[in-house]
């Protein structure tokens, strides 16, 4: 062949061979997704007065984070992945503290959400700082109504309010024996259970109930015998109170070595707990108000029926992953550091958007089931971000067949495992 006609042919050759090459299906590079961690900062009281429950709430809150990571993260609509780490300190169950370690978090560790820490006193303390530095904080183990009252409009309560703690003691005891008219309330001076004592205190006379002792004791309190002493001089047939763990079961366990006539007893944070049973006879009959039991099963068809959304986990799921994590019951505080993840994580989601602005919008639009119970926050402006879904259920330690000391779920009735053990034995 010529060499003529053999560059013809290959010019023939190159053209046809881009020819084919133009008809090839274009190769799409899909680019590689953005991961943005979120920082999540909080404080623990590791030490201190509150450590037991603060402990609980902090482990809850870390399966859930485990969980959302393990899972990939969250997807928002523009290809970002939103994973989690926290930032937290040792706030020493001190409410000085607390301000500045909430205020470090902000300016320093740049934390682009907060959690409360454990207690009204200690979360009131932080909320000013979450406000003041723009930061969406979600509150548990903070049940007193008045950090809401303030004029926030960045924090969120997942407890019930404390003006709604106890009022369903007084329902029980009314149903249980009508005949009971003198009730005494001994409690903790602490923000929380004032609170919450002082809303039982009206309720219970506008129920006819005559309130023959008031008297609050200090936090540090180990000798009942004084406040136990006017119990008996007032014939009181029903007592309510308490503080935190430690205050009440030391009060439980007194009451029942002295003996007292007493038909009724409720009291704040301790008989929720497991370790209430360590008091053995003492915890029989003892009636707590809790967030949230295991018993307790809330499902999506029960949110179905109720025209609500439900997000997370079963209540059995939940219990079984905290227990493979920490070898323990999930008490009400470890499900609610759990549900304050899923609720920052469904704000997150709904807003598609990590934006303060919108997570805040979506909080306030938030009407939800969980397995932890309902959840829906109050928009206006005298009590934003008060919790106005979630209702307390009211445990009561009994023995079952075999002798062995048990919780049991006793009010309100639809929810109840056992009826009410009533007399106090």
């Amino acid at each position: 062949m010529s060499p003529k006609k053999w560059m013809s042919v290959l010019g023939l050759l190159v053209v046809a061979g881009l020819a084919l090459t133009a008809c090839q299906p274009a190769v799409e590079v899909t680019p590689e997704p953005t991961v943005r961690t979120v920082v999540v900062g909080f404080t623990a009281s590791q030490t201190g007065k509150y450590n037991v429950s603060s402990t609980r709430q902090v482990n809850g809150f870390r399966l859930w984070m485990n969980q959302v990571n393990a899972a990939g993260g969250i997807r928002l609509s523009d290809g970002t992945i939103i994973q989690f780490t926290t930032v937290s300190y040792d706030d020493e169950s001190n409410k000085d503290r607390v301000q500045e370690l909430y205020t470090r978090l902000a300016t320093e560790d740049d934390a682009d959400f907060m959690i409360s820490p454990y207690s009204s006193g200690l979360t009131a303390a932080a909320a000013v700082i979450a406000e003041q530095y723009g930061k969406v904080m979600i509150t548990t183990g903070a049940a007193s109504d008045s950090a809401y009252q303030q004029g926030y409009t960045l924090v969120f309560q997942a407890y019930t309010p404390a003006s709604r703690y106890l009022t369903g003691a007084v329902d029980m005891l009314r149903e249980a024996d009508p005949s009971v008219t003198r009730v005494a309330f001994v409690y903790e001076n602490s923000t929380f259970a004032t609170s919450v004592v002082e809303a039982a205190r009206d309720y219970a006379e506008a129920q006819g109930y005559d309130v023959v002792l008031f008297e609050g004791y200090d936090a540090e309190t180990t000798d009942f015998g004084p406040f136990i002493n006017k119990i008996e001089q007032n014939d009181a047939e029903a007592i309510l109170g308490g503080g935190h763990f430690q205050d009440g079961s030391t009060f439980a366990r007194q009451l029942y070595e002295k003996d007292l006539p007493i038909k009724f007893l409720a009291i704040l944070v301790a008989p929720p707990e497991p370790d209430f049973a360590d008091l053995g006879d003492a915890a029989v009959g003892v009636v707590g108000p809790s967030q949230w039991e295991p018993l307790v099963a809330f499902t999506p068809d029960a949110a179905s029926e109720a025209g609500l959304d439900w997000f997370g986990p079963l209540g059995s799921e939940f219990v079984d992953a905290y227990v493979a994590a920490y070898n323990e019951e999930p008490s009400y505080h470890s499900a609610g550091g759990y549900a304050a993840g899923l609720i920052l994580e469904q704000a997150i989601r709904s807003a598609d958007s990590t934006d303060t602005a919108a997570v805040k919008q979506a909080l306030d639009n938030m009407n939800m089931l969980t397995f932890y119970g309902h959840i829906q926050f109050d928009t206006s402006a005298e009590s934003h971000g008060l919790q106005i879904g979630h209702d307390m259920v009211y445990v009561q330690w009994q023995r079952d067949t075999a002798g062995n000391l048990v919780k049991q779920v006793v009010w309100p009735p639809s929810g109840a495992t056992a009826e009410l053990l009533y007399p106090l034995p």
